[in-house]
């Protein structure tokens, strides 16, 4: 068929790899394009990114050498707006896993309806080997090497995988610098997820996982027969979208029977004090734990369990909230789950996607469980333009006003197209993309 995926990427000319992150990702994008028969330019258009950037830079360590890293900043599409979207610090970085996870971004921005195109950047370190005077160092040369490829109304960074606030202030006071930015508008909205005393906002620290939370209890309740107070609920991955996912659910009152990281497995030691009011693992004193230890193994009151026993561990919902792929064929036999709220981008693979579906286990696709963070990342970004500071209750109530719109959109494409809701997500967040294409037409 002359406009399908396999055929569109052949003709760009793209050599199969079923294992490439890239491949997988802009093949699912393309599938849902194709069932709404988007027009055969836009489909090339979105199946590359617009640009590509790569750079190496030296950073001096703390013992006077110098180590050179490798870093990327791909932009993917900004037919909506200005690019967006995350920069992590980890070893595992590649050009086509940033090239994913750009695609990613524009689906989610579209999705959430958000005047913002699509990014991603990385950086090829482990944060955890470098003294916080290196890390610093390394966050300056990177975006002094990045130069103009980022800016307010150009390409707006964010925190992902390893990177934090702190991270993003060294960012934005970097770009200030290099820019003179103050005389030109509010520099600091070259990037969000800054420390709220320079320009951050309230709720960007929670925002993903609540934004999770939002489409859990929007979406939830139809798809088990249960409330919310009486599910039970696993986390794989416990940093900020994990434990704030888990926080918040526990609020609501749901046992939290299961957590696993790149430290272990834990479930509840019946009796003991680490467990909270539900009879789970206590969802705040374990993220504090991990706070102060870097992992969930040996928290108080706990038990340590097999990576199996985990996923087997019987539940209502469960939560990936870790790194990509965590889900492949073994991890989807094992499950013992009736939902996934994916809290993570693209946590399962497509081999991983077939065994859930055929097991029949729902699942809430990631543009749309964890678009949150890039609609307070918005938020934060129009406070610094407009010069304004939104309290934490108009930031929630924003948010869900944005996370409800998303999922109606969702649960109505999906019965448009009678397909599963993954591919309702990415269909919906094109179909706003093609409408702006038809509006202003390809220049020149």
């Amino acid at each position: 068929m002359p406009n399908s995926p396999a055929r569109i990427l052949a003709d760009l000319g793209f050599r199969y790899d079923p294992a490439n992150i890239y491949q997988q990702v802009i093949t699912q994008v393309l599938d849902a394009g194709h069932r709404l028969n988007l027009p055969r330019h836009l489909q090339l258009i979105m199946a590359e990114p617009k640009s590509e950037v790569m750079v190496h830079f030296p950073v001096e360590m703390d013992d006077g050498s110098y180590k050179l890293f490798k870093g990327y900043r791909v932009q993917h599409n900004n037919i909506l707006g200005p690019y967006k979207g995350g920069i992590r610090y980890h070893a595992g970085v590649s050009l086509d896993h940033v090239k994913a996870l750009s695609v990613l971004m524009t689906m989610k921005c579209s999705l959430a309806g958000l005047p913002l195109g699509g990014g991603k950047g990385g950086v090829q370190v482990n944060p955890n080997d470098l003294s916080e005077d290196e890390l610093m160092r390394l966050t300056r040369r990177f975006i002094a090497a990045l130069g103009d490829n980022i800016g307010p109304e150009h390409d707006i960074p964010a925190p992902d995988v390893g990177t934090n606030a702190q991270v993003m202030a060294w960012m934005a006071d970097t770009y200030i610098n290099f820019n003179n930015a103050t005389h030109h508008g509010s520099g600091a909205a070259v990037v969000t997820g800054k420390p709220v005393a320079f320009g951050g906002s309230v709720g960007r620290e929670k925002a993903t996982g609540q934004g999770v939370v939002y489409v859990i209890e929007d979406l939830l309740p139809e798809m088990i027969d249960k409330p919310l107070a009486d599910t039970t609920y696993s986390v794989v991955g416990f940093g900020n979208v994990g434990s704030w996912t888990a926080k918040l659910l526990a609020a609501h009152g749901s046992h939290l029977a299961a957590v696993m990281d790149h430290t272990g497995a834990i479930a509840p030691n019946p009796g003991s004090p680490g467990n909270g009011a539900s009879g789970g693992l206590d969802a705040e004193a374990l993220a504090q734990h991990v706070e102060a230890t870097g992992g969930v193994a040996d928290f108080p009151g706990s038990k340590p369990i097999s990576e199996e026993v985990f996923y087997t561990t019987k539940v209502d919902l469960f939560v990936p909230a870790a790194l990509e792929q965590m889900i492949g064929i073994d991890q989807a036999r094992m499950l013992n789950s009736k939902v996934i709220a994916a809290a993570a981008t693209a946590p399962t693979t497509p081999e991983g996607e077939k065994v859930l579906a055929a097991r029949g286990i729902k699942v809430l696709p990631a543009i749309l469980c964890n678009c949150g963070g890039v609609v307070v990342s918005y938020f934060e970004w129009m406070q610094n333009r407009q010069s304004e500071i939104w309290d934490l209750e108009r930031v929630d109530a924003e948010l869900r006003k944005h996370m409800r719109s998303a999922a109606a959109k969702v649960l109505a494409t999906r019965t448009e197209l009678d397909c599963d809701m993954r591919t309702a997500a990415y269909a919906a967040a094109l179909k706003h993309i093609a409408e702006v294409y038809r509006l202003r037409g390809i220049f020149p």
